[in-house]
């Protein structure tokens, strides 16, 4: 062999977000000008940098190259000790390949995001935010939850209260507000209130909303029952007051007069003359039902109806001829769900003034998908969940309800990798392409300020 390695040191720790070096020594021992190319390897290889990539050394000479490592400050950083290596190949003899090796501890980090969706809850009796808490950190965090708000107005019903979330995860937790007082009357009230995450030996992470509190009756129909009391009451009075009298007055006037009024039985009635005999006619007897109607849907049966395709049929479907990522995805339009289609084909009717009620998403390859629905009209609608499903599993954003409004955008994410659409929206056109960051949210559709509708979608992963 003509090459001599030292790493100077051979263990390193570094923190994520940051970067450390590492010197490597290299002495040709052997007789001939040589060349040698340096190239890490390894799980690290994508963090680690030489510098240079290629050392030219004369015989008996030493020449050094700097390694710097540089995890990110991400999940994808795993905490503890990672070892490393660098694969050195003389030019001159390109089989004798020469792999020193060393070891990189990473040092763990916690960074925690916590978001209300949505931030404005609406109702009489209870509002239904929910909590998306995301571990950015490269450990895994246990945190309790709780609620609070100025004047202790609300009460706090949180499931799950504790959570454990592995790194690069998301929890999501429910919570129902409950007003301590009913308001009857009036206008709506504003309280707002913040749901915290605490984290032992750490401050806790206080996510600030507002519960806006509907009164049950409008304070008009206060003032008009109030005005119907006063009317109704004083009509009672005045009757109660003077009906009384007017009878007194017109029976006690005889008696002035000295007469006698006796009490005379009333005139017997005369009885009508009896009439001559009538022919009795018989009226014909009630027409009976002959038959009867039949309930709709009576009767035969018919043939049973052909089994829906959601978009998971077809993703897994898709998953089991190509192998990597897939996403597959369905509209509802026009009070029918169309075929799914997969991989940033068109669902919905682009330009035709059809709105999207719903979309029925899949996905393979990423993970899990977790997202929710904006409406039309009421910017985030209250009372839809934050939903989330599986790689292989039907996820729904929207509703079918006739009542309910048509789709205006989505917010989602994929837990590994990036997903992007392309959303037409009504008298916009197609909106252009959306990408979230890996493993972020992002907003997707019609902005909110125009309440424009969705008409088509084309999704890829």
């Amino acid at each position: 062999m003509s090459l001599w390695t030292s790493l100077e040191p051979a263990s390193v720790t570094v923190d994520p977000g940051s970067a450390t070096t590492v010197q490597l020594r290299v002495r040709n021992t052997g007789d001939i000008v040589d060349a040698y190319r340096f190239e890490p390897v390894g799980d690290l290889a994508p963090w680690t940098t030489v510098e240079p990539a290629v050392l030219r050394l004369y015989p008996g000479t030493t020449g050094t190259v700097e390694l710097t490592f540089a995890p990110p400050r991400t999940a994808d950083a795993t905490v503890g000790a990672h070892p490393y290596a660098v694969r050195i190949t003389p030019a001159e003899h390109a089989g004798a390949v020469v792999v020193p090796e060393g070891n990189v501890t990473v040092n763990p980090f916690t960074e925690m995001r916590a978001e209300l969706v949505p931030s404005t809850v609406k109702g009489w009796f209870r509002g239904r935010p929910q909590l998306a808490v995301d571990n950015l950190g490269n450990t895994t965090v246990t945190a309790s939850l709780s609620g609070n708000d100025n004047g202790d107005r609300l009460s706090y019903d949180i499931q799950p209260g504790n959570v454990q979330i592995e790194p690069g995860r998301a929890a999501f937790v429910k919570a129902t507000l409950r007003p301590r007082q009913i308001t009857w009357f009036g206008s709506k009230q504003e309280q707002p209130y913040a749901l915290s995450v605490r984290r032992s030996g750490t401050e806790p992470v206080d996510v600030d909303g507002i519960f806006v509190q509907r009164s049950i009756l409008p304070g008009w129909l206060a003032g008009t029952l109030g005005l119907v009391l006063a009317l109704t009451i004083a009509f009672v009075t005045i009757w109660l007051t003077y009906s009384p009298k007017m009878q007194s007055v017109a029976r006690e006037k005889p008696q002035e007069s000295g007469a006698v009024v006796p009490d005379s039985p009333p005139p017997p009635e005369k009885s009508a003359p009896p009439a001559p005999d009538e022919e009795k006619k018989e009226e014909p007897p009630p027409e009976e039902d002959g038959g009867g109607s039949e309930e709709p849907g009576g009767g035969g049966g018919g043939e049973e109806e052909p089994e829906e395709k959601t978009a998971a049929d077809a993703v897994n479907e898709l998953a089991q001829s190509s192998e990597g990522r897939h996403i597959c995805y369905r509209a509802y339009v026009e009070d029918a769900w169309q075929e799914p289609v997969c991989d940033g084909a068109e669902a919905g009717a682009a330009g035709q003034g059809t709105p999207i009620k719903s979309l029925n998403i899949a996905v393979t390859g990423t993970q899990g998908v977790t997202g929710t629905g904006a409406f039309v009209g009421e910017g985030w609608r209250k009372g839809i969940p934050w939903s989330n499903a599986e790689d292989g599993k039907d996820m729904f954003f929207g509703s079918t309800e006739s009542a309910d409004p048509a789709l205006e955008g989505f917010t989602y994410k994929v837990f590994d990798g990036s997903v992007c659409s392309d959303a037409f929206v009504t008298e916009k056109d197609w909106m252009g392409e959306v990408c979230t960051d890996p493993g972020q949210f992002k907003y997707h559709g019609s902005p909110m300020e125009l309440n424009l509708s969705l008409e088509a979608v084309r999704l890829t992963v």
